[in-house]
Parts: C-alpha cells; sequence; structure tokens
C-alpha cells in the first residue's frame, strides 16, 4: 500500500469523479484509475462503486475512507513538523469563506500569506455557511469564515469574530426611519435580506419565529452590498448586521425584539491541524478583530 494510493482515493471520494481528482492532483486520470484499482486489488475488497454515473464508496469504502484521511493527516503533520524546524511553514491550506465576502482584512491577509509564505500551497472555496460548515467536518476544507446564528455544527471549533444584533436598513425620510422598530413594524413592508445559508437570514429568521411570526423574504441576494443598493432605491427594508449596512443615504434602526445575533466565526474541524492552517486561522483571526 502507497501513500499516493491513500492520497488518490480520498481526492477521488473529494471531486466526485476521477477526471476531476487528476485535475487537482496534476496527475493524468488513468494513473489515478490504476493506481487506486491496485489498493482494491491489494486490499482484497473494492473500496469504490463505478456502476453508475457517479461514482460512490462501497461499504467497505465508507469504512476505509476516515482511515485514509487520517493516515495522510499524520503524514502531513509529520512533514509540517520537519518543516517547522527548518524554520519553513509548508504545505496546503483549503480555506472556504461566505458567499459575497468581501472583507478588506479577510482578502487583504490571503494575499499577504500567499506573498510571505510561497511554500503554502492555498486554495479558496466560496459557499453557503452551511455548505462550509459540512465541508470543514468532513475534512475537504480545513478552515472557513462562516456568517452563523446559534451554535455551529458539532466537532467544529469555532473562534467568533463578529456577534451583534440585526437591524433594519431603510432610506431617510423612510415610514421606518426611526429611532427603534420591532420585528411586527416591518410585516408591511417589502423585506429584504441574505440567502438562506447565511447567518444574517438565521439570525432573522429565529428571532421571528420566537415571537410567532412568520420571517417573510421578499428579495434575497446573496452581498450585503447588493441590498443595501436595492435599499437605497426603494425596493424595501433591509435586514442586516450592524457592520454590513454602511451606505450613503441609508439610515439603520435596531430591531428591539431581535434576540437572536448574527455571528462572524472561523471554523476548523477540532483536533490536530498543521502548522499552515494553524497560522493561517491565527493571521486571520487577528486580522478580523483588528478591523
Amino acid at each position: 500500500m502507497e501513500v499516493h494510493q491513500l492520497r488518490y482515493f480520498a481526492a477521488i471520494v473529494d471531486e466526485g469523479t476521477f477526471t476531476a481528482a487528476a485535475h487537482r492532483l496534476h496527475v493524468s486520470q488513468s494513473g489515478i484509475s490504476t493506481q487506486v484499482a491496485k489498493l482494491e486489488s491489494e486490499l482484497g475488497q473494492p473500496l469504490l462503486d463505478r456502476s453508475g454515473r457517479h461514482i460512490r464508496l462501497t461499504p467497505v469504502g465508507e469504512a476505509v475512507l476516515p482511515l485514509a484521511k487520517n493516515a495522510l493527516a499524520t503524514l502531513e503533520a509529520i512533514q509540517h513538523t520537519a518543516a517547522e524546524f527548518a524554520d519553513a511553514v509548508r504545505g496546503r491550506a483549503r480555506l472556504g469563506m461566505i458567499m459575497g465576502c468581501s472583507i478588506p482584512a479577510f482578502l487583504d491577509t490571503v494575499a499577504e500569506l500567499g506573498r510571505t509564505h510561497p511554500g503554502i500551497e492555498l486554495s479558496l472555496h466560496e459557499g453557503y455557511s452551511d455548505d462550509l460548515q459540512a465541508r470543514v467536518l468532513s475534512g475537504s476544507l480545513d478552515l472557513a469564515l462562516i456568517g452563523y446564528a446559534g451554535e455551529v455544527t458539532p466537532g467544529l471549533d469555532v473562534s467568533i469574530v463578529i456577534d451583534e444584533p440585526i437591524t433594519a436598513v431603510v432610506p431617510a425620510g423612510h415610514p421606518l426611519d426611526r429611532t427603534e422598530l420591532r420585528l411586527a413594524d416591518l410585516q408591511g413592508e417589502k423585506i429584504l435580506c441574505l440567502s438562506p445559508g447565511t447567518g444574517i437570514r438565521a439570525a432573522y429568521e429565529d428571532s421571528c419565529q420566537r415571537i410567532g411570526l412568520d420571517p417573510r423574504v421578499d428579495i434575497d441576494a446573496s452581498s450585503p452590498a447588493a441590498l443595501l443598493r436595492l435599499a437605497e432605491r426603494g425596493a424595501g427594508a433591509a435586514v442586516l448586521s450592524v457592520s454590513s449596512t454602511q451606505g450613503a443615504g441609508l439610515r439603520t434602526v435596531p430591531l428591539a425584539d431581535a434576540a437572536t445575533h448574527a455571528r462572524l466565526g472561523l471554523i476548523t474541524r477540532r483536533g490536530q491541524h498543521s502548522p499552515a492552517v494553524q497560522l493561517l486561522r491565527t493571521r486571520l483571526f487577528a486580522a478580523l478583530r483588528a478591523a
């Protein structure tokens, strides 16, 4: 059994096809197929069901996959530990970020790390928070910046960057341009909010449900900037977190009975992490908190 065979097997499962795995690992598709077949032959059991249009794990594959990923993680940790003694952090860090993220501190830190640590292979995946939590938990991502409400998925560690209430955003002079609102006050307006799977949307829906209101959303978008521009044009009242409501000509009005806060946090799977992932997490957390 060879290390690269385990790596090929795990990549096929992560990517879903032999072609995508070969592209990610910069090897030929035939090479991956041959090596995984050799691994199955040595084990005496098929790991992948190739009979359908999509690759699926066999029962044996389901049992072997976490062991293979743990073995690969252990070998990677050994390599990173040795690299630390040579005063060089190397390796791969797979980072996820919430859809529509444009936080300068986050993007600046990612760009700077790429310049200052050329030995770190950094990949970036954009997605909704629920999907990012699932991918970090499965091991296909090492670290992710997510927006959420309440608690993260069990098995994840979170470093909270922001914990703040949601608020209504309307143009100056709007009927809802007051010193304070209640969620029921929004019922006569079109409501603009982020897409499902985001922390702000979850905080809005949970706050409404706690007081018996239907958490209606008329227009959703993947970025706060789009909602702010729509609110400026009179499309409705935007529901966002306090830190995402900056916009010329707009008023931010507290929602007094919105009990659930929107949170921004960095998540990792519980357990040991490579020096590259630890460094990225430390840098990102420091930069986001300072910002």
